[in-house]
């Protein structure tokens, strides 16, 4: 028997007591035991007990995501000031004044430790420093967003459409070819970038990728998107990843009615139908279906939740994810970011690059709903 559809208001109360949760238990933490206020960075990981893990590194990535956070439309106070900190942090700690670029990690002193250039870092400075500028409009900030597309394009760009993976601190070939989820990231930034100004570059860019992306990532059976370039030994897709890419496709006009955006539409489907069980998000299945890992993580809940809400007459299976999202992991000291596939909390740690996830899904859902 099919659950009864749920009225507005009912989906609206449920999608507030999420919201509050977010604001009230979420947010807080990076503003308190989360903040180390000696580095101006957020720790990498709080425990259950709200104890930062022992630093061993502080990510660009990590600090380019809470800017993105506190940065968005959290009615948080001193979420400016933070957001100020965080933009500033990330230019000081992790920037290369030598080879140009950011740092992939400093260590415990602020010290480079993993120099390497890479293009997930790269993507969520881009994303973070356009959508703060959206903000802000202050000078520096969109010098910081111009350096980051220039370094992208000039050096991650290849042939073929795509973009390298991971480069070495001069910049040089590590071999790493092309993986799905930096791609989805450099997209994810281009539109951010295109949400605040004209950028015809960015665009012309942004409209490649996707083509490339379509001729060398879709299976072509089930459209899904795979992890590394399709014909790549045992190879694979992730359902959460499906979710963000529909999303991301799907409210854009530039990139809805394309080729990539008809596979990955296909794709929700499959992966909904072959990696969602018991209103679990599944972490990873072969192409055929078959599941490799059953580890049910907080990100691909909360992906699954905004690509839904694109999707009409779904709401009676709304109400029941976004309740799966409330029950299964959030609780009253923050949020489980993993259960195992017989639903057991499997990681007790709750990372700074979390609330990303969380702060996307709520702005997605609440302007659709």
């Amino acid at each position: 028997m099919s659950n009864p559809r749920p009225t507005p208001s009912e989906l609206s109360t449920c999608l507030a007591s999420v919201r509050e949760h977010f604001a009230e238990r979420i947010v807080p933490l990076w503003q308190g035991p989360g903040w180390n206020a000696d580095m101006a960075l957020p720790f990498e990981a709080l425990d259950a007990e709200h104890h930062p893990l022992p630093v061993q590194r502080y990510r660009a990535m990590a600090c380019a995501r809470q800017l993105y956070l506190f940065s968005s439309r959290i009615e948080q106070p001193g979420a400016a000031e933070r957001a100020a900190a965080l933009f500033r942090s990330l230019q000081r700690h992790f920037h290369d004044a030598e080879h140009g670029g950011w740092f992939y990690s400093i260590d415990a002193d602020g010290k480079p430790l993993d120099r390497r250039k890479d293009l997930y870092t790269h993507a969520f400075i881009v994303f973070a420093c356009a959508h703060y500028w959206g903000k802000v409009r202050e000078g520096l900030v969109e010098s910081a967003l111009n350096a980051a597309l220039e370094i992208i394009e000039e050096q991650f760009a290849r042939d073929d459409g795509l973009y390298e993976a991971v480069l070495g601190e001069d910049w040089s070939d590590l071999g790493s070819g092309p993986l799905q989820n930096p791609q989805m990231h450099l997209v994810e930034a281009f539109l951010q970038t295109l949400a605040v100004r004209q950028d015809d570059a960015a665009q012309a860019a942004l409209v490649q990728l996707c083509t490339a992306l379509q001729a060398q990532f879709i299976d072509p059976t089930h459209g899904v998107m795979l992890e590394k370039p399709r014909g790549t030994v045992d190879n694979w897709f992730e359902p959460g990843h499906q979710f963000e890419w529909f999303y991301l496709l799907d409210t854009s006009p530039l990139l809805r009615g394309t080729p990539l955006h008809a596979s990955i539409s296909r794709a929700f489907e499959y992966a909904e139908r072959c990696g969602v069980k018991d209103a679990a998000v599944l972490a990873s299945l072969d192409v055929e279906g078959k599941v490799i890992d059953a580890t049910q993580r907080i990100w691909a809940q909360a992906e699954y939740l905004r690509a839904l809400a694109l999707k009409p007459g779904n709401e009676a299976k709304l109400m029941t994810q976004l309740k799966a999202l409330e029950d299964n992991f959030l609780h009253a000291g923050g949020w489980h970011e993993c259960r195992d596939g017989q639903g057991a909390v499997s990681r007790h740690d709750m990372p700074s690059t979390t609330p990303y996830h969380l702060a996307t899904c709520l702005e997605g859902l609440q302007r659709l709903l």
